[in-house]
C-alpha cells in the first residue's frame, strides 16, 4: 500500500509540473482542438433545452445542466486515465493527464491577449488597443480612454489568476484531472449562463452560486500570495497587503476584490471600473508596463501556489489515506 500511495503522489507531482511546462512553452491549445469550446458547445446545446415558463422548473433544468455537464465531461476522463494508469503505466498516464490538466488553465495565454495591448497602448494607437479588449473583458471598449482600457486588463489578469489558473489547481490537487474539468465546467458555465438578466435569472442561478463557492478558497490563498510574488519581484508588497485588506470587500463579487486589491497594492495603481468599484490609490497614474508588471505576478503566483498550495494538499491526502489504512 505504501508503493502505490508513494506512485500516486509521484504521478501527481508529475502531472502538474509537466502541464505547467506545456502552458509556458506552448500557451494556448487551437480552439479547433480545446476541450473547453467543446464544453462551451454543450452548454450552448443545453441552455436551450433548459428554458421553461415556469420559473421553478427553468431553476431546477439551470441545476441538472451543472450537474450533467460535469458527469459528462468529469466522469469519462476519470474513467479513462484509470483505466490508461491499469493498462499502460504510470508514464503514458502522466503524459496524457499533463495535457488533458493544461486545458483546464492559462498562463501563457493571458499574455497571447493583454501584451499587444500593451504594445497597442505604449504607440498610443488606442484603436488596436480596443480591438483586443473583448477577448478579456465584457466592457465595452468603444468608450474607453488609454487608463481605462489598462486598468481592465490589469484587471482582468488578476481576477483570471483565480479562476484561469488557481481554482483549477486546487481542485486538481483535491480530485485530480476530473477535479479540475468539473471546475472548468462550472466556471464556463458561470462566464455563459451565469449573468443575472431576465433570460438567464433561473436557469443560470446555481451555475453563479456554484462558481462563487468553488472560486472562495482559491480566490484568498491566492490574493496572500500575490503579496508574496510582491515581495520576489521588488514590486510594492506593503502596499498589497495594505489595499488588499482595504478594498477586498469592494467589489459585488465576494472573491474578485481579493486578487484584484493585491495585485492593485502590488503595482502601486488605481483599478477602476465605472460605476462598478475603485481599488488601490492613485500614485501617479497607470500605464502600459503594468500589464507586463501584471502578467509577472500572475505567474509568480501560480508557481507559488503550486509549490504551497497545490503540493502540500497532494501530500496530506497521501498521508490520510496511508493513516485511514493503517487504522484499518
Amino acid at each position: 500500500m505504501f508503493a502505490f500511495d508513494l506512485t500516486w503522489l509521484i504521478d501527481s507531482i508529475f502531472i502538474f509540473t509537466l502541464a505547467f511546462l506545456i502552458d509556458l512553452i506552448l500557451g494556448e491549445y487551437p480552439d479547433r482542438i480545446h476541450p473547453t469550446i467543446g464544453i462551451g458547445k454543450i452548454i450552448n446545446y443545453l441552455r436551450k433545452k433548459a428554458k421553461n415558463p415556469n420559473p421553478k422548473i427553468e431553476k431546477a433544468n439551470g441545476v441538472l445542466m451543472v450537474i450533467a455537464i460535469i458527469l459528462v465531461i468529469a466522469l469519462p476522463i476519470g474513467v479513462f486515465l484509470v483505466l490508461l494508469r491499469l493498462w499502460a503505466g504510470p508514464i503514458p498516464y502522466i503524459i496524457v493527464g499533463a495535457i488533458l490538466f493544461k486545458a483546464t488553465f492559462a498562463i501563457r495565454g493571458m499574455g497571447q491577449y493583454t501584451i499587444p495591448i500593451s504594445a497597442a497602448l505604449q504607440r498610443n494607437d488606442l484603436d488596436d488597443a480596443r480591438k483586443w479588449l473583448p477577448y478579456i473583458v465584457r466592457r465595452d471598449p468603444k468608450s474607453l480612454n488609454k487608463k481605462q482600457i489598462t486598468s481592465a486588463a490589469v484587471e482582468s489578469i488578476a481576477e483570471s489568476t483565480t479562476d484561469g489558473i488557481t481554482a483549477p489547481f486546487f481542485f486538481f490537487a483535491l480530485f485530480g484531472v476530473p477535479g479540475a474539468f468539473a471546475y472548468r465546467v462550472i466556471n464556463t458555465l458561470d462566464s455563459m449562463v451565469g449573468y443575472k438578466n431576465v433570460e438567464y435569472q433561473n436557469i443560470g442561478w446555481f451555475s453563479a452560486k456554484m462558481d462563487t463557492l468553488t472560486n472562495y478558497v482559491p480566490a484568498r490563498l491566492t490574493a496572500y500570495l500575490m503579496v508574496v510574488s510582491a515581495i520576489l519581484l521588488g514590486e510594492n508588497w506593503r502596499e498589497s497587503w495594505r489595499i488588499l485588506q482595504r478594498d477586498k470587500h469592494k467589489t459585488a463579487s465576494p472573491n474578485a476584490g481579493y486578487t484584484l486589491s493585491a495585485m492593485a497594492g502590488a503595482l502601486n495603481i488605481q483599478l477602476e471600473k465605472q460605476g462598478y468599484y475603485t481599488l488601490g490609490d492613485d500614485h501617479g497614474g497607470i500605464s502600459y508596463d503594468c500589464i507586463k508588471r501584471a502578467l509577472q505576478v500572475m505567474t509568480s503566483t501560480a508557481a507559488l501556489f503550486g509549490l504551497f498550495v497545490v503540493l502540500p494538499i497532494v501530500m496530506g491526502i497521501i498521508c490520510f489515506v496511508k493513516l485511514l489504512f493503517f487504522l484499518l
